[in-house]
């Protein structure tokens, strides 16, 4: 009880002196000072908001030539030139949605554009490293002598790149001319030749059997003269298909991919440490062990 009556004591006090205070403060005038003051600040913050509204300063960016990489640079401006003046290669449905005219050698029915049979045959014949171009009534460009003597600094992936004449290697993906010496197709930009310097499957004779030289030798671990001898040469993808070789798959980041598997990146080191000929037989070494494992495990 003694606790309670103190509290109660305290409160009653508390209350008085609040009192107190507020009864000095309207004898003095501040209150209603303190709430004048408070009006005034509100409403000048109100008007500043109303009139001044946020200036947007529009930004104006310099007029300069587009930066380009050390690879578009070194294409030859004659080879350029004369690019230009190619038909752009687009897909069939891309087409269908445009106003694009169609080539002379295609036949139009309806709204459907279809190839004729000369051309669809010939698309048909040709290997994997010779791939059709549309070129007909199209003047052939050459490249100056600069840049053919550029082409066979690196004779691996070649140091010229073309968006047109150029075969993209199913590993590096690098759309190049080959840095061989005797490729007609490369140094004439003659589409009706074969790249040497570029491989082709015997079976699918598709984009997937299309290696480059450094990539066939280290990512697979064979030669390119090799591949070029043997006729009945196959890519991986069709090595594995027929079971040739048993877990030899193709190690490029693509084919990894839908394999749920992580690229190898620089594994080539790695592979050469350890004995291996090619990133391709650690890898096969790699899946023969994880096969082991599991059929010991289940």
């Amino acid at each position: 009880m003694g606790r309670l009556k103190n509290r109660i004591d305290y409160e009653n006090l508390r209350n008085a002196r609040i009192l107190e205070n507020q009864a000095r403060l309207s004898s003095l005038g501040l209150q209603k000072t303190l709430s004048e003051l408070r009006s005034l600040t509100s409403s000048a913050k109100a008007e500043k908001g109303r009139t001044q509204k946020r200036k947007h300063a529009k930004k104006v960016y310099e007029i300069a030539d587009l930066r380009r990489s050390d690879r578009l640079k070194h294409i030859a401006t004659d080879s350029l030139s004369a690019l230009k003046s190619l038909p752009l290669r687009r897909s069939y449905r891309l087409r269908a949605n445009s106003d694009e005219p169609t080539s002379p050698n295609k036949v139009v029915k309806g709204n459907t554009d279809y190839e004729s049979e000369e051309e669809s045959s010939d698309r048909e014949k040709r290997p994997a490293n010779a791939p059709f171009l549309n070129i007909k009534g199209v003047k052939l460009p050459s490249l100056s002598p600069e840049a053919s003597a550029r082409r066979c600094h690196s004779k691996g992936r070649g140091s010229i790149y073309d968006p047109f004449f150029g075969i993209c290697c199913h590993f590096c993906r690098q759309k190049k001319l080959c840095g061989e010496e005797d490729c007609k197709r490369c140094g004439n930009l003659d589409p009706d030749e074969q790249c040497i310097g570029k491989t082709d499957c015997s079976v699918c004779h598709s984009t997937n059997g299309v290696f480059c030289r450094a990539c066939l030798k280290v990512r697979y671990g064979e030669e390119m003269e090799e591949v070029r001898e043997n006729k009945a040469w196959m890519c991986p993808h069709c090595i594995e298909e027929k079971g040739i070789k048993p877990f030899w798959i193709c190690n490029s980041s693509l084919c990894l991919k839908k394999r749920k598997m992580g690229p190898t990146g620089l594994a080539i080191y790695r592979a050469r440490e350890m004995g291996y000929e090619s990133v391709a037989h650690l890898l096969m070494d790699e899946l023969k062990r994880r096969n082991n494992l599991k059929s010991l495990q289940g």
